[in-house]
């Protein structure tokens, strides 16, 4: 796949314009904290001082993994297409989320194990049945992961707004994080491993044990296209082409949990100016994240507990990027409220 052209964000004119803009409203500087960051990144990322949080998107991708033959999850991989039939049923928690917050729901079938047939509301992007088991060979050919890649990158570009969150379901697809996680970021496979959906500890060490044999038999794979084809998920390489195009095409890439994390994590090794575009919603409760988040240079806006997947912390923090953008358009400023600002004697 040609990866697209992804701009800096940086420009210095923009940026003295928005601090300008942010510290003249009528409150102390700094005060209104992240907020005050995240309506500047908006600024840079549109490039505009007057920035809109326009039809934001939640898009899903769901696919199954071929290394839960090996033991690794406390749930059946049948659960990844009863779980999509539950999104179509608009019965799952980003279907309550999204709706709350008037968000369209996009639900992909990157590679699931199952036969949806035509579906109104899902979008049928099947590369394979699932991937194969990386325990043994790679998860996919190259020219799949290629595939999958330049899917999610159509799929973004026909989107109409200017915020993409991004979620995922495949059980599995912790494991396949993990190992991700431990290939691009060299941090040790038991410092990547969690419970996932619910694994006890002797379940957790079991999974290390898979993945340290994986990257043992794989270790030729150092490139990080050769490392997602070899470990990942057709939804996680279809995240991974999706947010690359839409960083290029200027869109605010709002980043969920652990999985989404991972597939970020792919992308910034192929192209690190993504990271400009991108807001993490949240740090989650699988064990690695928050070491993930150190690798990506990122301050979540939230920290709630949560490890659910399926884009539910992007939905969450979408009131957060509303709120930066109205107060940047709508707050008076000193000399239009008539305010005294604060002296300059000490």
């Amino acid at each position: 796949m040609r990866l697209p052209a992804i701009a800096l964000t940086a420009n210095d004119e923009l940026a003295a314009q928005l601090d300008d803009a942010i510290n003249n409203k009528t409150k102390p500087l700094g005060s209104l904290g992240a907020l005050e960051t995240l309506a500047k990144q908006l600024g840079l990322i549109q490039q505009t001082t007057a920035i809109s949080v326009d039809r934001p998107a939640i898009v899903v991708f769901a696919g199954d993994h071929g290394v839960v033959a090996e033991g690794i999850s406390a749930y059946p991989q049948d659960v990844t297409w009863q779980m999509v039939e539950n999104f179509l049923g608009n019965g799952a928690a980003i279907n309550v989320f999204a709706r709350q917050n008037n968000a369209a729901l996009h639900i992909v079938d990157a590679g699931v194990n199952h036969d949806f047939g035509p579906r109104p509301g899902l979008v049928d992007r099947k590369v394979a049945h699932g991937t194969r088991n990386f325990a043994f060979e790679a998860a996919m050919t190259t020219e799949q992961c290629a595939t999958a890649m330049e899917h999610g990158a159509a799929l973004v570009a026909d989107l109409p707004g200017n915020v993409i969150g991004f979620g995922e379901m495949g059980i599995g697809n912790t494991t396949s994080a993990a190992a991700l996680m431990h290939k691009l970021a060299g941090i040790p496979v038991a410092d990547c491993v969690g419970a996932g959906t619910g694994l006890s500890p002797e379940g957790v060490q079991h999974k290390q044990r898979v993945i340290e044999a994986a990257a043992t038999r794989h270790a030729g794979a150092t490139e990080a296209i050769d490392v997602l084809a070899t470990f990942g998920g057709f939804e996680i390489a279809m995240m991974t082409g999706a947010m690359l195009k839409a960083a290029a095409l200027r869109k605010t890439l709002l980043i969920d949990g652990f999985i989404v994390s991972a597939a970020l994590l792919a992308a910034s090794r192929m192209a690190p100016a993504i990271l400009d575009y991108c807001v993490f919603a949240h740090c989650s409760d699988e064990a690695g994240h928050r070491r993930m988040l150190g690798q990506l240079g990122a301050r979540p806006l939230l920290q709630l507990g949560m490890r659910l997947g399926e884009g539910t912390g992007a939905a969450l923090a979408l009131p957060l990027l509303q709120a930066a953008a109205n107060f940047l358009n709508e707050m008076a400023t000193f000399s239009s409220a008539s305010v005294s600002e604060k002296s300059t004697l000490e």
